[in-house]
C-alpha cells in the first residue's frame, strides 16, 4: 500500500516536507523489504533525521543527522531504546525551549538526559491527546 495512504497521524499533523520525505522512505522501504513493520520504522528513521518529535508533530530540526545513538548506530547494532523523536542530540538550551513549549514542570532544573526523556513523555501524552 503506498506511503501517503499508510501515513501516522502525527506525520499528517506535520508539514508537507515531512509527510513527503516518509511517504517517500516507506514506499522505497516496501519496494526492498515488503509491507509492513519494517518499512514503517525505515520510514521514520528517514524522518528522524531532517525532522524531530514536538508534541502530537514533527519540525524541522536545525542540523540534519541522527537524532540519537541508537539512529547514529547500524541496523543490526541497535541496543537500547529510541528517544522517541526528540532529538537528543541537540543542544541542552534547546531541548529546554522544547520542555518549555510543552509545559513541563521542573524543567530548569533538569539535566540534559531528563529533558529529553521529559519532552518524549511530553510528545507522548499530546500524540495520545490528539488521538482520542
Amino acid at each position: 500500500m503506498p506511503g501517503k495512504d499508510e501515513l501516522p497521524s502525527t506525520v499528517r499533523r506535520s508539514p508537507k516536507k515531512a509527510q513527503d520525505t516518509w511517504v517517500a522512505a516507506h514506499d522505497s522501504a516496501v519496494e526492498t523489504y515488503g509491507e509492513g513493520e519494517r518499512a514503517h520504522r525505515t520510514a521514520f528513521a528517514a524522518l528522524k533525521h531532517s525532522f524531530e518529535k514536538v508534541g502530537d508533530h514533527w519540525e524541522p530540526k536545525q542540523e540534519k543527522g541522527p537524532s540519537d545513538p541508537q539512529a547514529a548506530a547500524g541496523y543490526r547494532e541497535r541496543e537500547g531504546e529510541s528517544a522517541g523523536g526528540v532529538d537528543a542530540n541537540a543542544s541542552r538550551e534547546h531541548l529546554y525551549e522544547l520542555a518549555k513549549r510543552l509545559d513541563v514542570p521542573g524543567r530548569s532544573r533538569m539535566s540534559k538526559d531528563e529533558l529529553v526523556e521529559a519532552v518524549r513523555k511530553a510528545s507522548d501524552r499530546a500524540t495520545a491527546k490528539a488521538r482520542s
